[in-house]
């Protein structure tokens, strides 16, 4: 389903019967990336699934972008949904614009998950993702894989599981080139630590131990700075934990939602 809010066509799914529950995305997939979730949620929760703009069906208004305005996508959208409240789960970009809605709009959100994802980069990170969106615009979506695809598996995983590695790879090379280097620029400028400090909504953090995008020392730091926040890192698990370790994911954000 489509439909414009902000000035911008988005691409939206949803599914399932019970409480809104929305999924947000990494940067360079869609929301078919929550495809190992969807069997588990769907039988609790309305799930509402949002390609952010740039992504998946979603169009690619020109940039820049700042976290505000992604998260402002959501929030218009759940005005035109008639969506008072809903849980989150946000993996990566989708954390961080789930961090930007439980500081700026709390009232919206019933309880949160933030998967794989950070409160603040390294040092470098705004020239970090600066390169990246320079990339992607330069040479195409394709020049993104092999990195994106060794930072977000072990390798084991991705050798026992090439069929994943080619729907993930799909995800990747299917992104408009624009609008993730857009959404580079908006991670590269994140900084909400000191801010969540004054969050009070339920929280869970989800990390993977073998995560070198968003470290679990990123994963501690977010939950030393959201009070009463829990916090659970997944063994054998890199960047996409929910592909990764989907079971023990889907039976931590189940747990947490019921709670």
């Amino acid at each position: 389903m489509k439909t414009t809010v902000n000035g911008v066509e988005i691409h939206y799914e949803i599914d399932g019967h019970g409480p809104w529950l929305t999924l947000s995305h990494s940067v360079g997939t869609s929301h078919a990336m929550w495809a190992p979730q969807m069997a588990a949620l769907t039988a609790h929760y309305t799930v509402l699934r949002v390609d952010t703009r740039g992504h998946g069906g979603s169009a690619s208004p020109p940039g820049p972008y700042h976290m505000r305005d992604l998260a402002g996508d959501v929030i218009a959208l759940w005005d035109l949904l008639g969506v008072g409240k809903s849980h989150w789960l946000g993996l990566s970009m989708g954390g961080m614009i789930g961090q930007t809605l439980a500081i700026s709009a709390p009232e919206r959100l019933a309880r949160v998950v933030l998967a794989n994802t950070t409160g603040r980069g390294p040092q470098n990170a705004a020239a970090l993702w600066a390169d990246r969106a320079a990339t992607a615009r330069a040479k195409g979506m394709s020049a993104m894989v092999e990195g994106s695809l060794s930072r977000w598996f072990t390798e084991p995983y991705r050798l026992a599981n090439p069929a994943v590695m080619a729907s993930v790879r799909a995800l990747i090379e299917g992104s408009n080139p624009d609008g993730y280097a857009d959404c580079c620029i908006a991670i590269g400028a994140v900084d909400t630590l000191a801010a969540l400090l004054q969050v009070r909504l339920p929280v869970l953090i989800i990390g993977g131990d073998s995560d070198q995008a968003t470290t679990p020392q990123m994963a501690q730091a977010l939950h030393e700075h959201l009070v009463g926040s829990q916090l659970c890192i997944l063994e054998q698990a890199a960047h996409m934990s929910n592909f990764e370790q989907a079971e023990r994911f889907n039976h931590a954000v189940l747990e947490f939602l019921a709670a």
